[in-house]
Parts: structure tokens; sequence; C-alpha cells
């Protein structure tokens, strides 16, 4: 009986995961190209005509320095607007009453949501980097580091966006969170220049700021080197990561705003 549970539950995840998946797929042009396109002109824009007047930061090329805070900008951006505009638009329009009621496990359903997001943030993470690795020249000394501090993220913000679209009342809770708190976070995360140059106490300000830590690490993954130790950066984005996806997994498990 178990086993025939699990072999249903499994298929149920599969077929979740595959909706996720092509939801993004059929829409690929928005969901992806769009992104890329925005982020390859923010590295021509600031990497080479900002180049002639900033040459440097931290020894590295202007434009080899900004290419894993755009990377990490857009890739949580996909994630968490993925993953909250599915789950929300999967309330409002109560179809997630037949994903509840599909045999399958809670931690089935959360893991399925998230693979939308997931896809998204890796599908434009790769095009980004296929773009922006031939023609700045930015290395990638840590591949390993940068793999753990990608998946951190994406857990991270794929987490947040469920949890989101879970709480979120209207279309327009999901795009306050993007626009007013995730976007500007990142934007004064170190993205564009290096925090060690800011003054206090800008500077001491700056490392209460979570996306701070996660632009770190991608850097050091690229460039191996960044403005916070690579433990440190791991540590922190870890800490906010695992505590993200139980919180999603336990709305899942008890239910709260789902059968609501």
């Amino acid at each position: 009986m178990n086993e025939s549970r699990s072999i249903t539950g499994n298929r149920g995840l599969m077929w979740l995961a595959r909706r996720e998946t092509l939801r993004v797929s059929k829409l690929w042009t928005q969901t992806i190209l769009a992104s890329i396109m925005s982020s390859s002109l923010f590295i021509v824009v600031f990497g080479f005509s900002l180049s002639g007047r900033i040459r440097h930061v931290e020894g590295f090329p202007y434009r080899e320095f900004i290419v894993p805070g755009l990377l990490t900008m857009a890739m949580v951006q996909a994630a968490y607007s993925n993953n909250s505009a599915s789950v929300f638009q999967a309330r409002s329009d109560r179809y997630i009453n037949d994903v509840l009621s599909a045999p399958m496990r809670p931690w089935q359903m959360n893991l399925g949501y998230n693979v939308g997001g997931v896809v998204r943030a890796l599908a434009i993470g790769a095009g980004l980097a296929a773009i922006a690795i031939p023609v700045t020249g930015v290395p990638v000394r840590e591949p390993f580091v940068l793999a753990a501090a990608v998946a951190l993220g994406l857990v991270l913000f794929g987490a947040l966006g469920t949890i989101v679209g879970i709480f979120a009342h209207t279309f327009d809770h999901h795009t306050f969170v993007n626009n007013l708190v995730i976007l500007p976070l990142v934007f004064v995360g170190g993205v564009f220049y290096s925090v060690s140059r800011l003054p206090s106490p800008w500077h001491e300000l700056s490392h209460f700021n979570p996306i701070f830590y996660l632009v770190s690490a991608v850097r050091y993954g690229f460039l191996g080197r960044a403005d916070v130790g690579i433990g440190l950066a791991l540590g922190v984005t870890a800490g906010l990561a695992i505590p993200a996806y139980l919180w999603s997994q336990w709305l899942f498990t008890s239910g709260r705003k789902l059968k609501a």
C-alpha cells in the first residue's frame, strides 16, 4: 500500500513539475528571453560605457566586476516572480485544490511548485553567462562555489516566492515585494560597486543586507574574490535559505492559507 502511494505521489510530483516547467517554456520570450536581454543591456550600458571612467574595481576590469551581480539579480528575480505568480494564480483560479486533493505528500507539492522557478532562473543564468563570458572575458575561477551559491540563492528566493504567493491577497502584493523589497536590496547589495569603498555608516549598513552575501558568494565563484569571506557569504545565504524553504514546506503541510 505504501509502495503504491509512493509511486502515485512520484507521478504526481512529475506531473506538477512538468506543468510548472511548461508554464515557463511556452512563454519563453517573456519568461526567459526578456530577462536575458535586459541584463545584457545592463552589461553594455554600465560595463562598457562606464569602463572608460571606472577602469578597475578591486583589481578587476569593471565590465567583469559587474557580471556576477547582474547574473544574481536576474536569477533571483526570476525564481521569486515565477513561484509567487504561479502559486497566487493557482489559488486565485482555485485549481490548487486539484493539487491538494491529489495523492501527493506535502513535500512533493512544495518541490513541484519550486521546480518552475529553478528552471526559469537557470535558463536565464545560462543564457546570460553564454553572452557575458565571451563578451566581457569574466573568468569562472571557483565553479563549485558558484554552483553552491546559485543553488542556495534559488532555494531562498524560490521559497520566498512560494510563501508570498500563498499569503498574497492580490497580484499587487506579489509585485510589491519584488519591486519595493527585492530589487532595491539587490541594487544596494554591491552589484555595481564594491562595498569596501563605501564610507561609514553605509559600509556597516551594507552588511545587514542579506542579498549582499549572495552577491559576494556568486562574485567569489566568478572572480575568486569578494567583499567578505566565502564561508560567511555561503553561511548567511544558507542560514536564510533553509528556514525559508522549511516555512514554505510547513505551509503545504499545514494547509494554511491554501485550504481556506
